[in-house]
């Protein structure tokens, strides 16, 4: 990923809920440089989500659609970690 796709992707990963900045912004930083091409553009398509959809996913409240189960699945475990 080259340092403007990393700009993009982190000004995308500011949301309008804090609860999601929190999360998203620490999660790009760290696993960012890990992506594929293909978990790149996932990952695009993931932040093109809903707010609510996307804190809802997160939060466990609702089951993410099937193409983002592994990448909420990884969010998941990241936060797990921090809070550790």
């Amino acid at each position: 990923m080259t340092e403007q796709e990393l700009k993009k992707l982190q000004w995308a990963s500011r949301r309008g809920m804090l609860e999601l900045d929190v999360v998203l912004l620490p999660y790009l930083e760290n696993h960012g440089h890990e992506f594929s091409s293909e978990d790149l553009i996932q990952y695009q398509q993931f932040l093109e989500e809903t707010d609510p959809d996307l804190y809802a996913w997160i939060m466990g409240f609702e089951a993410p659609k099937d193409e983002y189960a592994e990448l909420i699945k990884s969010i998941k475990q990241f936060v797990d970690q921090q809070i550790k």
